[in-house]
């Protein structure tokens, strides 16, 4: 058991080094840190709402075809019980 234990530290830890030292790793770190400031890009915005809006638009037009695709089938429902 202690084997295994060691290993796992051992194998764990030089992974966590090697995750340290990665462009993630340093990206994760200053995450964690607080000091990432959040983008405030005026372009980014608009492009994030505009995205928004589409798949709003996108969620509606699902919607209406599902609408269609039930009535349909029950209408092809009622059709063949007669």
């Amino acid at each position: 058991m202690e084997g295994i234990l060691a290993i796992t530290f051992i194998f764990g830890g030089g992974t966590l080094f090697l995750l340290s030292m990665s462009p993630v790793g340093r990206a994760l770190a200053e995450r964690i840190r607080g000091q990432a400031a959040p983008a405030e890009d005026p372009e980014l915005l608009a492009d994030v709402d505009a995205l928004r809006h589409e798949v709003a638009e996108l969620h509606e037009r699902v919607d209406f075809a599902e609408r269609l695709l039930a009535q349909r089938q029950e209408q092809g429902q009622v059709g063949a019980g007669e």
